[in-house]
């Protein structure tokens, strides 16, 4: 088997001396070429060569949720097409490594490397559905590329704090589970339209659903992790079925506080309820419009204002090894 290893040197949780350990344990089982990556969407476009090669079988990321969400995209560039593409497998490398323990691997890279040489041993793989984001036709975001994601999107309020944990990042700041807690309050307490939201959702055949603070779109649950205890914004997300939307209108000081406190003790069975939630299941297509631009991000990578963003769940798209 031939395979691409894309390396993120920047990984938080694996050195050099481990990568190299890595490196040589999957070299040991395959035909490995093993590429660092150099730059902001470098890994994208590895994934695109992979996508397009005639004899790479297997592309392996290496790293966070965001080096992931750069090889997914490069290898779907041309559309999904499963049972062509190379598939794909996951060394957890970074903080958090949300789309990696969905699909239940180790969150140690060492591990994980283990599970991965036993699952190709074994020839064992699943076909997961995955989520595209786009910029709404005749609207002012028309032209924005699309993007794949593979656990989940959000629009308003998280996508802010994430924006603000890049920007303290890039000043050196290390992402830790108390980074985001600070940031998420900040963004709380600048928040202008927290009690009064300017989202709305639109679905072909549906109501709108208008005043929304904020929306999480899921493609998998749990949502994001909190150390090892996992949060389940939208419970029944899979990647087998179609996207899951989990939307707040309203989020005073007391709001906060319930809706935080369901995240924290969230399950497989409940997840965030009340007069301010709203939640839906399995969607297909659907958009969010705002009246003013708000942040956006896509697998915990903050992609900057949109006024309205269309999303669509397409299952069976992409192998992975698990």
């Amino acid at each position: 088997m031939r395979a691409l290893l894309v390396v993120n040197p920047a990984a938080t949780t694996t050195s050099a001396r481990t990568r190299d350990v890595l490196i040589h344990a999957l070299a040991s089982e395959m035909k490995l070429e093993a590429v660092t990556t150099e730059y902001r969407g470098h890994a994208k476009d590895l994934g695109r060569q992979a996508a397009e090669s005639k004899d790479i079988e297997l592309i392996v990321a290496l790293g966070g949720d965001g080096t992931v969400n750069e090889v997914v995209n490069g290898l779907l560039h041309h559309g999904p097409d499963p049972d062509r593409l190379p598939r794909l497998a996951v060394v957890p490398g970074g903080s958090t490594n949300v789309f990696a323990r969905a699909l239940g691997l180790p969150n140690e890279p060492v591990e994980a490397t283990g599970a991965l040489l036993d699952a190709l041993r074994e020839d064992r793989e699943r076909t997961v559905g995955l989520g595209i984001a786009a910029g709404t036709p005749g609207t002012e975001d028309e032209a924005v590329p699309s993007r794949w994601f593979t656990f989940c999107a959000g629009f308003g309020f998280d996508a802010g704090v994430i924006g603000r944990v890049e920007q303290q990042r890039e000043r050196g700041k290390r992402s830790t589970h108390a980074l985001y807690l600070r940031q998420a309050v900040r963004q709380f307490l600048d928040e202008p339209r927290r009690r009064h939201g300017v989202i709305t959702m639109e679905r072909a055949g549906e109501d709108p659903v208008t005043d929304l603070v904020m929306s999480i779109v899921c493609n998998t649950s749990p949502w994001t992790y909190l150390g090892n205890r996992p949060v389940y914004a939208s419970p029944k997300a899979s990647f087998e079925t179609g996207l899951d939307v989990l939307g707040l209108s309203r989020m005073s000081t007391a709001a906060v506080a319930r809706y935080a406190t369901q995240l924290l003790t969230s399950s497989p069975e409940r997840g965030p309820h009340g007069k301010h939630a709203f939640s839906l299941h399995d969607l297909t297509d659907f958009t969010l419009h705002s009246k003013v631009p708000l942040p956006l991000q896509m697998d915990g990578d903050h992609l900057g204002l949109r006024t309205s963003v269309t999303f669509t769940g397409v299952r069976r798209a992409l192998r992975v090894i698990v």
